[in-house]
């Protein structure tokens, strides 16, 4: 059997005091908000370019690895990483990141990639 509390009734000023509280609370709060305002900003300019070259890949790769990344990505790896190298970083490009490369231009990138760097 549970006993009850009688609680003393709610009297119209404590009401009345509970609801200004509450309302100046909420208010208060609502000030602080404030609308995020859109920013924008101007991207740095290109800094490196990609080796061209008379194959397939040069096109390839300058239009399915620079859409998402900087040309940098690219060239500043370490020199001669292979063949191996170029077509883990592709596949990652698609698998991991999505990376629009269609299946038969993968590896005409690939061996631009591992050709030329």
């Amino acid at each position: 059997m549970s006993r009850r509390r009688d609680r003393a009734p709610m009297t119209m000023k404590r009401r009345l005091a509970l609801t200004m509280f509450t309302t100046l609370g909420l208010a208060a709060g609502l000030t602080a908000v404030t609308r995020a305002k859109p920013a924008s900003y101007a991207l740095p300019g290109e800094t490196s370019t990609l080796k061209q070259a008379p194959d397939r890949g040069y096109p390839l790769a300058e239009a399915y690895c620079a859409m998402c990344h900087s040309r940098d990505y690219i060239t500043t790896q370490p020199p001669t990483r292979g063949k191996a190298f170029w077509a883990a970083e592709v596949t990652k490009m698609v698998v991991v990141y999505g990376a629009p490369i269609p299946e038969p231009d993968r590896p005409v990138i690939i061996e631009y990639l591992a050709a030329t760097y």
